[in-house]
Protein backbone atom coordinates (compact mmCIF):
# COMPACT_ATOMS: atom_id res chain seq x y z
CA UNK A 1 0.00 0.00 0.00
CA UNK A 2 1.72 3.29 -1.43
CA UNK A 3 0.71 6.93 -1.09
CA UNK A 4 1.56 8.47 -4.44
CA UNK A 5 1.06 12.02 -5.68
CA UNK A 6 -1.01 12.28 -9.34
CA UNK A 7 -1.65 15.41 -10.98
CA UNK A 8 -5.40 16.42 -10.36
CA UNK A 9 -7.96 16.22 -13.49
CA UNK A 10 -7.57 20.08 -14.78
CA UNK A 11 -11.22 20.52 -14.27
CA UNK A 12 -12.22 17.58 -10.89
CA UNK A 13 -14.52 20.91 -9.30
CA UNK A 14 -16.78 21.06 -12.83
CA UNK A 15 -16.80 17.50 -13.07
CA UNK A 16 -17.96 17.30 -9.13
CA UNK A 17 -20.70 19.78 -9.49
CA UNK A 18 -21.84 19.06 -12.43
CA UNK A 19 -22.53 14.88 -10.69
CA UNK A 20 -24.33 16.47 -7.81
CA UNK A 21 -20.78 16.10 -5.61
CA UNK A 22 -20.76 20.27 -4.32
CA UNK A 23 -19.08 19.38 -0.99
CA UNK A 24 -15.43 18.78 -2.11
CA UNK A 25 -14.53 21.33 0.01
CA UNK A 26 -16.34 21.64 3.49
CA UNK A 27 -15.72 24.95 5.53
CA UNK A 28 -13.36 26.18 3.23
CA UNK A 29 -11.14 23.08 3.64
CA UNK A 30 -10.54 20.98 1.13
CA UNK A 31 -12.23 17.19 1.76
CA UNK A 32 -12.07 15.24 -2.17
CA UNK A 33 -8.30 15.42 -2.85
CA UNK A 34 -6.97 13.72 -5.56
CA UNK A 35 -3.35 15.20 -5.86
CA UNK A 36 -2.78 12.03 -3.85
CA UNK A 37 -3.61 8.65 -4.46
CA UNK A 38 -3.29 4.86 -2.66
CA UNK A 39 -2.39 2.03 -4.28
CA UNK A 40 -2.70 -1.27 -3.16
CA UNK A 41 -2.00 -4.27 -5.09
CA UNK A 42 -4.78 -7.06 -5.05
CA UNK A 43 -3.36 -9.16 -2.47
CA UNK A 44 -3.28 -6.48 -0.15
CA UNK A 45 -7.12 -5.67 -0.79
CA UNK A 46 -8.49 -9.59 -0.84
CA UNK A 47 -6.06 -11.14 2.14
CA UNK A 48 -5.53 -7.58 4.07
CA UNK A 49 -8.91 -6.16 4.12
CA UNK A 50 -11.76 -8.18 1.97
CA UNK A 51 -11.62 -11.28 3.91
CA UNK A 52 -10.79 -9.61 7.35
CA UNK A 53 -14.00 -7.32 6.98
CA UNK A 54 -16.27 -10.03 5.65
CA UNK A 55 -15.38 -12.44 8.23
CA UNK A 56 -15.76 -9.46 11.27
CA UNK A 57 -19.16 -9.03 9.49
CA UNK A 58 -20.24 -12.44 9.97
CA UNK A 59 -19.05 -12.33 13.43
CA UNK A 60 -21.15 -8.89 14.32
CA UNK A 61 -23.93 -10.60 12.95
CA UNK A 62 -23.12 -13.81 15.79
CA UNK A 63 -23.02 -11.15 18.57
CA UNK A 64 -26.00 -9.40 18.15
CA UNK A 65 -28.03 -12.11 17.89
CA UNK A 66 -26.48 -12.23 21.63
CA UNK A 67 -26.88 -8.93 22.23
CA UNK A 68 -30.45 -8.49 21.74
CA UNK A 69 -31.24 -11.17 24.07
CA UNK A 70 -29.43 -9.87 26.79
CA UNK A 71 -30.22 -6.78 28.92
CA UNK A 72 -27.06 -7.52 30.55
CA UNK A 73 -25.78 -6.65 27.68
CA UNK A 74 -28.08 -3.55 25.95
CA UNK A 75 -27.03 -1.89 29.39
CA UNK A 76 -23.67 -2.16 28.91
CA UNK A 77 -24.28 -0.42 25.53
CA UNK A 78 -26.24 2.37 27.40
CA UNK A 79 -29.54 1.79 25.13
CA UNK A 80 -32.50 3.10 27.13
CA UNK A 81 -34.90 0.06 28.05
CA UNK A 82 -37.37 1.78 26.42
CA UNK A 83 -36.18 0.41 23.19
CA UNK A 84 -35.01 -3.02 23.92
CA UNK A 85 -38.07 -4.80 23.01
CA UNK A 86 -37.93 -2.90 19.79
CA UNK A 87 -34.59 -4.24 18.91
CA UNK A 88 -35.60 -7.43 19.89
CA UNK A 89 -38.54 -7.66 17.52
CA UNK A 90 -36.49 -5.67 14.84
CA UNK A 91 -34.30 -9.07 14.71
CA UNK A 92 -36.54 -10.95 15.36
CA UNK A 93 -38.75 -9.55 12.43
CA UNK A 94 -35.43 -9.60 10.60
CA UNK A 95 -35.58 -6.35 9.14
CA UNK A 96 -33.63 -5.38 6.52
CA UNK A 97 -30.16 -3.69 6.66
CA UNK A 98 -28.96 -1.94 4.40
CA UNK A 99 -24.99 -1.08 4.72
CA UNK A 100 -22.14 -0.57 7.13
CA UNK A 101 -18.63 0.52 7.05
CA UNK A 102 -15.46 -0.85 9.00
CA UNK A 103 -12.96 1.63 9.64
CA UNK A 104 -9.22 -0.24 9.92
CA UNK A 105 -5.88 0.57 10.21
CA UNK A 106 -3.66 -0.86 7.67
CA UNK A 107 -0.71 -0.20 5.97
CA UNK A 108 -0.08 -3.66 3.82
CA UNK A 109 2.03 -4.74 6.55
CA UNK A 110 0.66 -7.53 8.91
CA UNK A 111 -2.74 -7.50 9.81
CA UNK A 112 -5.73 -4.77 9.45
CA UNK A 113 -6.77 -3.95 12.71
CA UNK A 114 -10.30 -2.81 13.52
CA UNK A 115 -10.96 0.95 14.71
CA UNK A 116 -14.93 0.77 14.96
CA UNK A 117 -17.83 -0.24 13.25
CA UNK A 118 -20.87 2.29 11.38
CA UNK A 119 -23.40 0.28 11.32
CA UNK A 120 -26.12 2.70 11.33
CA UNK A 121 -25.14 5.94 9.36
CA UNK A 122 -22.06 5.56 7.80
CA UNK A 123 -20.48 8.72 5.78
CA UNK A 124 -18.50 8.96 2.51
CA UNK A 125 -20.92 6.47 0.40
CA UNK A 126 -21.18 8.47 -2.60
CA UNK A 127 -17.60 9.82 -2.66
CA UNK A 128 -16.74 6.17 -2.01
CA UNK A 129 -19.11 4.34 -4.47
CA UNK A 130 -19.62 6.63 -7.18
CA UNK A 131 -16.99 9.57 -7.39
CA UNK A 132 -13.88 7.54 -6.91
CA UNK A 133 -14.58 5.10 -9.74
CA UNK A 134 -15.60 8.12 -12.13
CA UNK A 135 -12.06 9.06 -10.95
CA UNK A 136 -10.83 5.92 -12.07
CA UNK A 137 -12.33 5.87 -15.62
CA UNK A 138 -10.68 9.25 -16.10
CA UNK A 139 -7.69 8.53 -14.70
CA UNK A 140 -7.49 5.62 -16.99
CA UNK A 141 -8.66 7.10 -19.68
CA UNK A 142 -6.05 10.47 -19.96
CA UNK A 143 -3.24 7.34 -19.03
CA UNK A 144 -2.58 8.79 -15.52
CA UNK A 145 -3.01 5.27 -13.98
CA UNK A 146 -1.53 2.14 -15.96
CA UNK A 147 -3.23 0.12 -18.61
CA UNK A 148 -5.13 -2.76 -16.22
CA UNK A 149 -5.48 -0.45 -13.25
CA UNK A 150 -8.51 -1.66 -11.13
CA UNK A 151 -10.53 -0.56 -7.87
CA UNK A 152 -12.23 -2.51 -4.64
CA UNK A 153 -15.20 -0.96 -5.49
CA UNK A 154 -18.24 -2.97 -6.33
CA UNK A 155 -20.60 -0.89 -3.57
CA UNK A 156 -23.34 0.79 -6.22
CA UNK A 157 -23.77 -2.29 -7.71
CA UNK A 158 -24.73 -4.22 -4.38
CA UNK A 159 -26.44 -1.05 -2.79
CA UNK A 160 -28.70 -1.87 -6.22
CA UNK A 161 -29.43 -5.59 -5.59
CA UNK A 162 -29.96 -5.47 -1.73
CA UNK A 163 -32.73 -3.04 -2.57
CA UNK A 164 -34.30 -5.34 -5.15
CA UNK A 165 -34.06 -7.79 -2.37
CA UNK A 166 -36.45 -5.44 0.16
CA UNK A 167 -39.95 -5.87 -1.76
CA UNK A 168 -40.75 -2.60 -0.65
CA UNK A 169 -44.89 -2.74 -1.81
CA UNK A 170 -45.06 1.29 -1.74
CA UNK A 171 -42.97 4.49 -2.06
CA UNK A 172 -40.19 4.42 0.60
CA UNK A 173 -39.05 7.55 2.19
CA UNK A 174 -35.50 8.86 2.50
CA UNK A 175 -34.25 11.33 4.93
CA UNK A 176 -32.18 13.64 6.02
CA UNK A 177 -31.76 16.71 8.10
CA UNK A 178 -32.31 19.90 6.36
CA UNK A 179 -28.89 21.67 7.32
CA UNK A 180 -26.50 19.24 6.10
CA UNK A 181 -25.85 19.26 2.64
CA UNK A 182 -23.46 16.00 2.43
CA UNK A 183 -26.71 13.96 4.26
CA UNK A 184 -29.29 15.55 1.80
CA UNK A 185 -26.55 14.32 -1.41
CA UNK A 186 -26.17 11.05 -0.02
CA UNK A 187 -29.70 10.87 0.52
CA UNK A 188 -30.29 11.45 -3.05
CA UNK A 189 -27.57 9.27 -4.18
CA UNK A 190 -29.00 6.18 -1.86
CA UNK A 191 -32.31 7.11 -3.85
CA UNK A 192 -31.23 6.91 -7.20
CA UNK A 193 -29.90 3.69 -6.23
CA UNK A 194 -32.85 2.34 -4.90
CA UNK A 195 -35.08 3.43 -8.32
CA UNK A 196 -32.38 1.41 -10.39
CA UNK A 197 -34.23 -1.59 -8.23
CA UNK A 198 -37.53 -0.90 -8.87
CA UNK A 199 -38.37 1.50 -5.96
CA UNK A 200 -40.18 4.58 -6.01
CA UNK A 201 -38.84 7.09 -3.69
CA UNK A 202 -39.74 10.03 -2.26
CA UNK A 203 -37.44 12.73 -0.49
CA UNK A 204 -38.15 14.31 2.65
CA UNK A 205 -36.08 15.95 6.08
CA UNK A 206 -36.45 14.48 9.11
CA UNK A 207 -38.00 17.28 10.16
CA UNK A 208 -40.90 17.66 8.73
CA UNK A 209 -41.99 13.95 9.62
CA UNK A 210 -44.99 14.04 11.20
CA UNK A 211 -47.35 11.87 13.34
CA UNK A 212 -51.26 10.81 12.49
CA UNK A 213 -54.20 10.81 14.67
CA UNK A 214 -53.35 6.91 14.78
CA UNK A 215 -49.70 7.80 16.16
CA UNK A 216 -48.48 6.21 12.54
CA UNK A 217 -45.36 8.63 10.85
CA UNK A 218 -46.46 10.37 7.78
CA UNK A 219 -44.83 13.27 5.23
CA UNK A 220 -46.26 16.56 4.55
CA UNK A 221 -48.53 15.56 2.35
CA UNK A 222 -49.96 13.13 5.48
CA UNK A 223 -48.96 10.54 3.12
CA UNK A 224 -48.14 7.12 5.36
CA UNK A 225 -44.72 6.52 5.64
CA UNK A 226 -44.33 2.69 5.62
CA UNK A 227 -41.08 2.81 4.88
CA UNK A 228 -38.19 4.93 5.61
CA UNK A 229 -33.96 5.04 4.48
CA UNK A 230 -33.07 7.73 7.65
CA UNK A 231 -29.64 9.19 7.50
CA UNK A 232 -30.48 10.05 11.35
CA UNK A 233 -28.73 8.00 14.20
CA UNK A 234 -31.02 6.09 16.06
CA UNK A 235 -29.26 7.19 19.09
CA UNK A 236 -30.95 10.92 18.11
CA UNK A 237 -34.20 9.12 17.59
CA UNK A 238 -33.67 8.06 21.15
CA UNK A 239 -34.00 11.82 22.62
CA UNK A 240 -36.62 12.86 19.74
CA UNK A 241 -40.60 14.25 20.72
CA UNK A 242 -41.91 11.52 18.85
CA UNK A 243 -39.44 8.59 20.22
CA UNK A 244 -42.65 6.85 21.52
CA UNK A 245 -44.26 6.77 18.36
CA UNK A 246 -41.91 4.66 16.41
CA UNK A 247 -43.06 1.48 19.25
CA UNK A 248 -46.00 1.64 17.75
CA UNK A 249 -45.81 2.57 13.98
CA UNK A 250 -46.15 0.56 11.43
CA UNK A 251 -42.48 1.70 9.53
CA UNK A 252 -39.97 -0.35 8.57
CA UNK A 253 -36.51 1.66 9.18
CA UNK A 254 -33.49 1.53 7.43
CA UNK A 255 -31.11 0.83 8.99
CA UNK A 256 -33.58 -1.50 11.25
CA UNK A 257 -33.62 -0.64 15.11
CA UNK A 258 -31.43 -3.99 15.86
CA UNK A 259 -28.73 -2.23 14.16
CA UNK A 260 -27.93 0.16 17.30
CA UNK A 261 -26.12 -2.63 18.95
CA UNK A 262 -23.72 -2.57 16.58
CA UNK A 263 -23.20 0.81 15.55
CA UNK A 264 -22.80 1.03 19.26
CA UNK A 265 -18.97 1.51 20.15
CA UNK A 266 -19.53 -1.22 23.00
CA UNK A 267 -20.12 -3.96 20.78
CA UNK A 268 -15.93 -4.01 20.45
CA UNK A 269 -15.27 -5.35 24.00
CA UNK A 270 -18.06 -7.63 23.35
CA UNK A 271 -16.58 -8.71 20.27
CA UNK A 272 -13.08 -8.80 22.32
CA UNK A 273 -14.10 -11.24 24.54
CA UNK A 274 -15.65 -13.56 22.28
CA UNK A 275 -12.74 -13.43 20.27
CA UNK A 276 -9.25 -12.88 22.08
CA UNK A 277 -6.61 -11.68 20.40
CA UNK A 278 -8.07 -12.20 17.15
CA UNK A 279 -5.32 -10.66 14.90
CA UNK A 280 -7.79 -7.76 13.28
CA UNK A 281 -9.18 -6.80 16.21
CA UNK A 282 -8.15 -4.60 19.12
CA UNK A 283 -8.02 -5.21 22.67
CA UNK A 284 -10.92 -3.42 24.15
CA UNK A 285 -12.95 -3.23 27.37
CA UNK A 286 -15.66 -1.23 29.00
CA UNK A 287 -13.77 1.95 31.08
CA UNK A 288 -15.43 2.56 34.13
CA UNK A 289 -14.85 4.80 36.73
CA UNK A 290 -12.13 3.47 38.79
CA UNK A 291 -11.41 1.54 36.68
CA UNK A 292 -7.82 1.14 35.54
CA UNK A 293 -6.70 0.68 31.81
CA UNK A 294 -5.10 -2.98 31.41
CA UNK A 295 -2.10 -1.35 28.91
CA UNK A 296 -0.40 2.07 29.41
CA UNK A 297 -0.65 3.35 25.46
CA UNK A 298 -4.42 3.37 25.31
CA UNK A 299 -7.63 5.13 23.77
CA UNK A 300 -10.92 6.36 25.00
CA UNK A 301 -14.29 6.85 22.52
CA UNK A 302 -17.89 7.10 24.32
CA UNK A 303 -20.12 4.62 23.80
CA UNK A 304 -21.97 6.80 20.58
CA UNK A 305 -19.39 9.36 19.49
CA UNK A 306 -19.77 10.64 16.16
CA UNK A 307 -17.09 11.68 13.63
CA UNK A 308 -13.84 11.82 16.19
CA UNK A 309 -15.27 13.70 18.95
CA UNK A 310 -14.08 13.19 22.44
CA UNK A 311 -11.62 10.62 21.58
CA UNK A 312 -8.94 10.84 24.46
CA UNK A 313 -5.36 9.24 23.59
CA UNK A 314 -2.78 7.84 26.37
CA UNK A 315 0.79 7.23 26.69
CA UNK A 316 2.10 5.91 29.64
CA UNK A 317 -0.99 6.33 31.06
CA UNK A 318 -0.91 10.20 30.61
CA UNK A 319 -3.03 12.27 28.26
CA UNK A 320 -1.44 13.69 25.00
CA UNK A 321 -4.14 14.19 22.47
CA UNK A 322 -7.87 14.80 22.81
CA UNK A 323 -11.04 16.16 20.71
CA UNK A 324 -13.95 18.34 21.49
CA UNK A 325 -17.39 17.11 21.49
CA UNK A 326 -20.89 16.75 23.29
CA UNK A 327 -20.41 12.67 23.80
CA UNK A 328 -19.42 10.86 26.72
CA UNK A 329 -21.78 11.02 29.27
CA UNK A 330 -23.42 7.44 28.42
CA UNK A 331 -19.46 5.74 29.16
CA UNK A 332 -16.43 5.19 27.48
CA UNK A 333 -14.74 2.26 25.86
CA UNK A 334 -10.83 1.33 26.30
CA UNK A 335 -8.78 0.06 23.15
CA UNK A 336 -5.07 -0.42 22.49
CA UNK A 337 -3.62 2.51 20.66
CA UNK A 338 -2.77 2.09 17.16
CA UNK A 339 -2.25 5.08 15.46
CA UNK A 340 -2.91 5.98 11.55
CA UNK A 341 0.07 4.46 9.65
CA UNK A 342 1.19 7.75 8.95
CA UNK A 343 2.53 8.73 5.81
CA UNK A 344 4.41 12.40 5.27
CA UNK A 345 2.14 13.68 7.81
CA UNK A 346 -1.25 11.66 6.83
CA UNK A 347 -2.40 9.33 8.72
CA UNK A 348 -5.16 6.68 6.24
CA UNK A 349 -7.65 4.80 7.46
CA UNK A 350 -8.82 2.23 5.40
CA UNK A 351 -13.20 2.57 5.28
CA UNK A 352 -14.30 -1.38 3.94
CA UNK A 353 -17.82 -1.44 3.05
CA UNK A 354 -20.53 -4.30 3.59
CA UNK A 355 -23.48 -4.04 1.68
CA UNK A 356 -26.17 -6.71 1.94
CA UNK A 357 -23.56 -8.62 4.29
CA UNK A 358 -20.77 -8.69 2.02
CA UNK A 359 -17.84 -6.79 1.68
CA UNK A 360 -17.31 -5.05 -1.26
CA UNK A 361 -15.61 -2.22 -1.42
CA UNK A 362 -13.02 0.39 -0.01
CA UNK A 363 -13.06 4.44 1.02
CA UNK A 364 -9.80 5.61 2.21
CA UNK A 365 -9.73 9.14 4.24
CA UNK A 366 -6.70 10.62 5.92
CA UNK A 367 -6.16 12.98 8.50
CA UNK A 368 -3.22 15.05 9.82
CA UNK A 369 -4.03 13.96 13.79
CA UNK A 370 -3.89 11.06 15.21
CA UNK A 371 -7.93 11.04 15.12
CA UNK A 372 -9.84 10.81 11.71
CA UNK A 373 -12.25 13.55 12.55
CA UNK A 374 -14.84 15.40 9.74
CA UNK A 375 -12.36 17.62 8.58
CA UNK A 376 -10.57 14.78 7.00
CA UNK A 377 -9.95 14.27 3.30
CA UNK A 378 -11.09 11.49 1.26
CA UNK A 379 -8.55 9.79 -0.86
CA UNK A 380 -9.04 8.04 -4.07
CA UNK A 381 -7.00 3.94 -4.79
CA UNK A 382 -6.59 1.55 -7.75
CA UNK A 383 -5.50 -1.47 -7.92
CA UNK A 384 -2.23 -2.11 -8.94
CA UNK A 385 -2.03 -4.53 -11.99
Amino acid sequence: MRRIPIEPRENWRQIAEDNGFFFHHVNGEIYWDESVCYALNLEEIESGLEDPAQEIADMCLDLAADIVNSEEMLSALAIPAAFWDLIRDSWQRNEPSLYGRFDFAYDGHGPAKLYEYNADTPTSLYEAAYFQWLWLEDCLASGKLPEGADQFNSIQERLCETFATFHVPGIMHFASMKDTEEDRATVEYVMDCAAQAGIRGKQIFMEDIGVDAQGLFVDLENAPIHWLFKLYPWEFIWRDDFADNVQRSDTTFVEPAWKMVLSNKGMLPLLWERHTGHPNLLRAWFHGAGKAAPVNDYVLKPLLSREGANVHIFRNRKAVFSTGGEYGEEGYIGQDLCPPPFVDGHGPVCGVWIVGGKACGLGIREDDTPVTGDLSRFVPHFITP
